[in-house]
Parts: C-alpha cells; sequence; structure tokens
C-alpha cells in the first residue's frame, strides 16, 4: 500500500507558490517539494499529486490524501464532465488548469489510486506536516 499526503500553498494568489508531498511506500517514506513563481494556490494543489505520482514506479493500491476539495472532487468527478464537454465547465467556459488536470488524468488512470479528503488543520499529523512543507517552499522563491 502507497499512502501519500499531498499539499500547495500560495503566498499570495497568484504569487509564489510551492507544493509538496509525503510519500511513503510500505514504510519507506520519501518527501518531496518544490516551487513556482507568480502561479495560484489552485495550480500547487494539483502540481503535489502529480509530481507525487510521477515518483511511483509500483502498481499497487495508492491511497491520496488532500485538504483540497478542487482536487478531490476535480479528478474524482469533474474531469469525466468536462472531457464529455471538451473541457469546458458546466457554464460552457473552459476549464481552468487544463493542462495540469490532463497530466493529473493521465497519472490517475496509470494506478490504482484512491483518493481521499481530510479537513485541513484539524490534527492530522502528516496533513499539517505536508501542509508547513509546501509554505516553506513557497517561502523559497
Amino acid at each position: 500500500m502507497i499512502k501519500i499526503y499531498t499539499d500547495g500553498s500560495c503566498l499570495n494568489n497568484p504569487g509564489n507558490g510551492g507544493w509538496a508531498a509525503i510519500i511513503n511506500i510500505n514504510g519507506e517514506v520519501k518527501k518531496i517539494s518544490g516551487s513556482v513563481k507568480d502561479t495560484t494556490n489552485n495550480k500547487m494543489e494539483l502540481m503535489a499529486p502529480i509530481k507525487a505520482l510521477q515518483e511511483i514506479k509500483e502498481i499497487e493500491q495508492i491511497e491520496i490524501y488532500t485538504d483540497s476539495q478542487y482536487v478531490r472532487l476535480g479528478i474524482t468527478d469533474w474531469v469525466h464532465k468536462w472531457i464529455k464537454n471538451n473541457w469546458q465547465t458546466s457554464k460552457k467556459e473552459p476549464v481552468k488548469n487544463k493542462e495540469l488536470w490532463v497530466q493529473l488524468h493521465k497519472l490517475n488512470n496509470s494506478y490504482n489510486v484512491k483518493w481521499i479528503w481530510v479537513k485541513a488543520h484539524a490534527g492530522d499529523i502528516l496533513n499539517e506536516e505536508v501542509d508547513l512543507l509546501a509554505k516553506q517552499a513557497a517561502e523559497s522563491n
């Protein structure tokens, strides 16, 4: 079982951003993070699971924990409607961050991923840690 905690952060929105992931592969923990100038919080929230899934070589069950309903609902529900509607929202507007959604959708379909929402700042130790890593990455710009 692979467990991944992800988070994104933006100092201003838009502004300097950071993303982070804590990847636990059968007890072996790896922490990754990165920063981007002039970005948005939503882009960083998407970048975290993309970068985490790019690290995975094993084909086994993956659980991704995120405190972003935007990411969880987007990848488990909305993306299917967007694809059906040629990457347009229900309001017939282009989907924001399409290039990241396309990447995440492709990676998600390559693995057996269960997406789990966790409440932010509610005491989940790994969610708090990944939040801090993302903020530190954003501040490193």
